[in-house]
Order: structure tokens, then C-alpha cells, then sequence
């Protein structure tokens, strides 16, 4: 197995870097509430401390299934301190983000405030469309199945160059946009699905549009506080607690995990900078597709309404949702979302022919490739495989 090597900041990466100020300090401990007599328990947990050994740093997870609510943690949330992972350690969530923007869009549809056939062009200012490819032609829908066709800013180099440059820049929609502007698109609106995170800014600038407020505001008006999502937070328009995880990635694949704590990928404009719990993701997912509480029937079929299946056939969009695992037996698919950034990954699902939960927050970014990347994929798998009993 390769040994890594933990190292504290990053170095030198690009003309004109400087090592950034820290926003997000060391992680403060905080008390786990374990499900001690779960029936699965030594299972899930087996699953966890396997790939922490391995060299993932930490993981917290929960699973409920036919024999309850099972919680559990293994490796660091912060390395230099020697803090431990717990299931209450908060941990970015990443594009999972992407389904609290998508059920706060199909909200303000509900109420009246958008609809979500609207082009873009109602919402946002010509200067912001114009620019990128397919966006006048795109609606708000297709923003939120990915089938505008509109080029990713997070695959632009451009971005990646201008982050390490100034790693804990607080970006804001228009800023992000610069970087796909003049882009090729993938293919004309409507007619194919592609993952775009720009997608996401676009939905957040419209929120604001209508609404006239802050998205970071209506998003705890209207779906954090009702649920009552307490240790959820939106970064940059939120603080974050002192427990939460430091994130770790190793930038040079080269067995060196370094902290990219800071390193702000666009966080707080639609498609990234959540941080929650693992009973917060529980929660929000449960109350959504199971429970059926967040959205009226009509909206959340809507919501449940799936493009033909992407990524080599594993998961298929819905509207901020996937339908994912679809590469496991025809009763092991899931409703909804990944979660991957530059030092943080998670999961949040809910099987719906099984009837289980499955949510995980890992301190380690799998967004770019690594050898820890494959670790997290074996880990995907061994953990889907532990809550269907395989």
C-alpha cells in the first residue's frame, strides 16, 4: 500500500501564488452519537476502517435500514491536531448542494415566483448569456437536468489556475461566468445531458432575481430552517463551525495529502459550498423523496423526471437529483446526490425498492484524479454492497 505523507500547506504552484490566510481553523472535537446495538453496525463499520487504513483520512457515515438508525466514524478530521472524525463532525457536501438549490427552485415554481420553463433570459441581464454559448436558449429546467449543453466551469483551466492563485477568493456568479465565455458547447439546449456546474450559477442568479434576495438567505427560509437543518451551512453566505473537517487532497499525486482546507472551488453560488451533517443529509434527503414533505406531488415527479442515463449508464439527472447506482441490480438504484470537490466527497441517497439510507462526508477531495480516488471508488462499492448485504 502507498504510504502518504501529510504536510500542512501548500507550496509554491503557480506565478504569483502566496499561501493564503486561513479561514476555516483547526477542527474542534466533538461528542458521536453511535447506534451501539445495530445488528449491521460491526459491518458498516469494518467498511469504514478498511479505507481509512487504506489512506482515506476520515469518514463519517449513517446508515438506516429495516433495523434502525446506524452511525459511525474512523480516521481524522483534522491531522496535525489528531481531532477524530465523529458522525457530528460538519464536512463540505459538495455538489450534493446542487439538490437543496434544485428543491429551493422548484419551490418558488410552486409558490409562483418562477416557472420552470422560463428561458434565462427573463431572469438574468444579456451581458451574463450573451457571452456563453446556448445559455439564451437554455430554460431554467434544463439548467436543472444539465441538458443546456453549456460548457463547466469547473473544467476550465483557467479557473483551476486562477484558485491556486488566490486559493480563498469568496467568487462571485459573474466572475465564474468569465470562464466559460466563448466556450464551445457540448451540444445544442435540449437535446442531449452533460454535468455543467454553470448550470447552477446560472439557477442561483435567477433566485435572486426573483425573489430579490440573497439564494443563500431563501435557501434557509425556505428549506434549511422548516427541516430544521440546524448544523447545515452555506459557505460563504454562513460562518462554519469549529467542528468542522479540514479537507485533504493530494495535489501532485505523489503520496503527499496536503490541506486544501481553504481552497475556495467556487463555493456559495448554486452548485458547491454546502457543509452539513450526516443526520442533516439524512434528514433533508428522507424529507424529500421519501417523506415527501418538501415539494407537493406534482413538483417532486417533476423533480423525479430523469434524462436518459450518463457516466456510462450509472446515474441518470433529474431536476438538482440523480438516479444513481444504476449500474447495480434493477432494485438497487437511488434517488439523490454525489458530492465531490478538491478536498471534500460525500453521498447522500435514499433507496427506494429497498427503503434505505445511505449518507457519507470524507475529508478527501476525489474531484481529480489519485491514487486515493481509486480507494474511494473500491469504498462506493464496498459500502453499497454492506447496506444491501452482499
Amino acid at each position: 500500500m502507498k504510504k502518504y505523507i501529510i504536510i500542512p500547506a501548500i507550496a509554491i504552484l503557480a506565478p504569483g501564488f502566496q499561501a493564503c490566510e486561513k479561514e476555516i481553523g483547526h477542527t474542534s472535537d466533538c461528542s458521536s452519537t453511535i447506534a451501539l446495538n445495530h445488528p449491521r453496525g460491526d459491518a458498516y463499520q469494518a467498511v469504514l476502517d478498511q479505507y481509512t487504513g487504506n489512506g482515506l483520512p476520515g469518514i463519517s457515515a449513517l446508515v438506516r435500514d429495516q433495523y434502525g438508525v446506524w452511525t459511525g466514524a474512523s480516521g481524522l478530521a483534522d491531522i496535525s491536531q489528531g481531532i477524530p472524525m465523529s458522525s457530528c463532525t460538519v464536512s463540505k457536501a459538495a455538489s450534493i448542494t446542487k439538490t437543496f438549490i434544485g428543491a429551493l427552485t422548484l419551490k418558488l415554481s410552486e409558490e409562483g415566483k418562477l416557472d420552470l420553463d422560463d428561458p434565462l433570459s427573463k431572469w438574468i441581464p444579456a451581458k451574463y448569456l450573451d457571452p456563453v454559448r446556448n445559455a439564451r436558449e437554455s430554460t431554467l429546467r434544463m439548467c436543472l437536468n444539465h441538458t443546456t449543453g453549456i460548457s463547466d466551469v469547473i473544467s476550465d483551466n483557467g479557473f483551476y489556475l486562477a484558485l491556486l492563485n488566490n486559493p480563498d477568493k469568496k467568487w462571485n456568479p459573474e466572475e465564474l461566468l468569465e470562464f466559460v465565455y466563448g466556450d464551445e458547447p457540448e451540444y445544442a439546449p435540449g437535446t442531449d445531458a452533460s454535468y455543467s456546474n454553470t448550470n447552477f450559477v446560472y439557477l442561483a442568479m435567477a433566485v435572486e432575481a426573483a425573489t430579490g434576495r440573497d439564494h443563500g438567505v431563501v435557501l434557509r427560509e425556505k428549506i434549511l430552517a422548516p427541516l430544521g437543518l440546524n448544523d447545515t451551512r452555506y459557505y460563504w453566505h454562513d460562518n462554519l463551525p469549529p467542528n468542522t473537517a479540514q479537507g485533504y487532497f493530494d495535489l501532485h499525486n505523489n503520496g503527499t495529502i496536503l490541506n486544501v482546507t481553504n481552497y475556495n472551488t467556487g463555493s456559495g453560488n448554486g452548485y458547491g459550498g454546502l457543509y452539513s451533517t450526516v443526520f442533516d443529509l439524512q434528514t433533508f434527503i428522507e424529507a424529500l423523496v421519501r417523506e415527501k414533505r418538501v415539494l407537493s406531488q406534482g413538483y417532486l415527479s417533476q423533480m423525479l423526471t430523469f434524462t436518459d442515463s450518463v457516466e456510462t449508464y450509472s446515474r441518470a439527472n433529474g431536476l438538482g437529483i440523480f438516479r444513481d447506482f444504476l449500474e447495480r441490480a434493477p432494485d438497487e438504484y437511488a434517488y439523490g446526490h454525489r458530492g465531490r470537490d478538491l478536498g471534500y466527497t460525500a453521498d447522500m441517497y435514499w433507496f427506494p425498492e429497498k427503503d434505505i439510507t445511505m449518507v457519507y462526508l470524507i475529508n478527501y477531495g476525489t474531484d481529480a484524479d489519485s491514487d486515493l480516488k481509486k480507494q474511494f471508488r473500491a469504498f462506493r462499492n464496498a459500502m453499497a454492497d454492506a447496506v444491501m448485504q452482499k
